[in-house]
């Protein structure tokens, strides 16, 4: 059996399209509108990938996942080697056949795509739109490659990897193509850039900042296309609603520049429409802000001594977050434990050390007045940083702790990542559910309800309140920018997102020693619905946020977009009537069948 064959049948079992009733071969042949697999009719010659090779100047690869090499091969040192690398989101971004996510249990595995065109340029990107267009093939785009849902990979596809793309340009004066009116400060970067390297290049160069994500390894295309949330969104608003102009490559093959001036209905779709969905993003131009004189972070954990104790840690933690912390300063998170436990990781912008201490002073003393209820295990830790050095990785290495550096050897000292994200890197989700919290459910009359639900939650399953991810709270410029991207417009009402989700270690079906826990997975899954169905009591509709949701979300065109869906399947319908790029639960895919290789009858 040869590697691309052993992980089609190994991984069949984690696959979405388990439950089609059809085998894939019968999908790819039962409709004259399938795309071409290897070995039907209709594939490329190997003269025809040689033309491709030749017209994208050499930069063609032939992919495969170098876990397929550790099949059968218990204990040997290079797969041990390997399977440390995974823990590296560095190494899994330079693998083409690799994701940041290994896959989840019962829905997806991460499954090499048959050939890579590692673009460059901008004419990279339009040869292999072109050649997947004329030759009927599934496409796949990965930038950053932090997909929880599968989207940046496909087994039998043709990969657009925009990895090298990773540009960053700052501009003192910037003006939309096509548009007239002042000029703005900004930021072109290519679609292949992650935040840390350009955060490291706006704020630690350049001295301003640009709103991005929270995960230094997160790609910026990925998350301005799902509407982009980061630390600091309650004051900067989404990241989408900082994008200015984008550069985008159509399923004809047409380089459009989509901006409020040109191309306005496909520059909204893209601020929010979700990626891989309207075409392949090679550069965008974003908005950047003055810099806050100081970043900074607080840090601790409670627990509570009793169950009936946690009830009120909970509900004192409600009070204290919407009477002093629901405002432009405070991002990030707190998590509620099943032992009664409370973890507060939280942000600030826009405030001193002293004037952050004396914001969450009123809560430590409290705390600390009920010792029989109440055990602080973790001393709090409050610290402020020049904003200056809060992404310069030379200066955060010096913090104990703090980040992890990719320590290949050859490789950037730039290549940082937060220590608290390490166990995301190569993980293998067992379930993740989110949802949007309205405001209304901070008003005094209704905190009681909210607490109690979080509780009841919490004996399920831990769940966390990012409130950065919600933009209720924000300056009235940011949710103007917000209300005219094509996220969910139930973000902008709300205070948080809720999550809940379970990971194990990277593993991979086939791998002895290896293998995905399946079990402790679906109990892991049972519970987190469990919380979900807690806190779904204090919501009228479905509302969560598309690049951190279900992977089953049964209504997600309402979940993800709301309001917004029918204008952006009009502009799908527009921009790319053939469906060329189809992603799981993107903006058009219930026409498709699972895999996204076959138009479902009638569509």
């Amino acid at each position: 059996m040869n590697r691309r064959d052993f992980l089609l049948a190994s991984a069949a079992p984690l696959l979405g399209i388990a439950g089609t009733g059809a085998p894939l071969d019968a999908l790819a042949n039962s409709n004259p509108e399938s795309r071409t697999r290897p070995g039907h009719p209709g594939w490329p010659s190997q003269a025809d990938w040689a033309a491709l090779k030749r017209r994208v100047g050499g930069r063609l690869l032939p992919v495969e996942s170098p876990i397929a090499n550790c099949a059968g091969r218990l204990g040997d040192d290079s797969c041990e080697k390997l399977f440390g690398n995974l823990r590296n989101p560095y190494f899994l971004g330079d693998e083409p056949g690799l994701t940041q996510t290994l896959g989840w249990v019962d829905a997806w595995t991460s499954q090499p795509s048959v050939y890579a065109v590692a673009a460059e340029t901008t004419g990279d990107v339009v040869a292999a739109v072109d050649f997947a267009r004329e030759h009927r093939l599934r496409i796949v785009v990965k930038g950053g490659g932090h997909s929880y849902q599968g989207t940046s990979n496909a087994t039998d596809s043709l990969l657009i990897w925009t990895r090298h793309m990773d540009s960053v340009t700052l501009h003192d004066a910037f003006v939309g193509a096509g548009c007239d009116g002042q000029s703005q400060t900004a930021v072109s970067v290519g679609a292949g850039a992650l935040w840390g390297q350009v955060y490291n290049a706006v704020t630690t160069t350049g001295g301003r900042y640009v709103q991005g994500g929270g995960c230094l390894t997160v790609g910026v295309a990925g998350l301005i296309q799902s509407g982009g949330f980061g630390s600091f969104s309650k004051a900067f608003g989404l990241a989408a609603g900082s994008l200015l102009e984008a550069e985008i490559v159509t399923s004809d093959g047409k380089v459009l520049v989509a901006n409020r001036c040109t191309h306005p209905d496909l520059f909204w779709a893209i601020k929010g429409g979700g990626g891989g969905t309207f075409g392949v993003v090679t550069r965008m131009t974003i908005r950047t802000h003055p810099l806050p004189e100081f970043f900074g972070g607080v840090f601790a954990t409670v627990e509570a001594t009793s169950d009936e104790a946690f009830r009120q840690l909970v509900g004192r933690l409600v009070d204290f977050y919407g009477d002093a912390l629901f405002n432009p300063h405070w991002g990030e998170q707190v998590r509620f434990r099943p032992r009664n436990v409370l973890d507060i990781g939280m942000v600030f912008q826009g405030m001193d050390q002293s004037q952050a201490e004396a914001a969450w002073r009123p809560f430590f003393d409290e705390i600390a007045a009920s010792p029989h209820d109440f055990r602080i295990a973790s001393d709090p830790l409050i610290i402020a940083l020049p904003a200056r050095r809060f992404w310069d990785p030379a200066f955060l290495k010096q913090i104990p702790g703090l980040v992890l550096a990719d320590m290949r050897e050859g490789v950037s000292q730039d290549n940082i990542f937060w220590a608290g994200n390490l166990e995301e890197a190569g993980q293998v989700l067992y379930g993740y559910q989110s949802a949007w919290l309205p405001a209304a459910l901070l008003e005094p009359r209704r905190r009681g309800e909210l607490a109690d639900a979080l509780y009841a939650a919490s004996r399920r399953w831990s769940v966390a309140l990012h409130f950065n991810k919600g933009l209720a709270g924000a300056p009235d410029g940011a949710l103007e920018a917000a209300a005219a991207t094509a996220i969910n417009p139930a973000a902008i009402d709300a205070f948080a997102l809720l999550i809940s989700a379970a990971e194990g270690p990277p593993a991979y079906p086939g791998i002895p020693g290896r293998e995905p826990n399946r079990e402790s997975a679906r109990k892991a899954s049972d519970r987190i619905e469990g919380a979900m169905v807690e806190m779904r009591r204090l919501l009228s509709k479905p509302a969560s946020y598309v690049a951190e949701s279900n992977f089953f979300e049964e209504s997600w065109q309402e979940a993800f977009w709301g309001s917004n869906y029918a204008d952006l399947l009009e502009v799908k319908h527009r921009y790319d009537p053939e469906g060329l790029f189809i992603v799981h639960h993107g903006v058009g895919s219930e026409r498709w069948s699972l895999d996204g290789f076959t138009r479902r009858s009638g569509q």
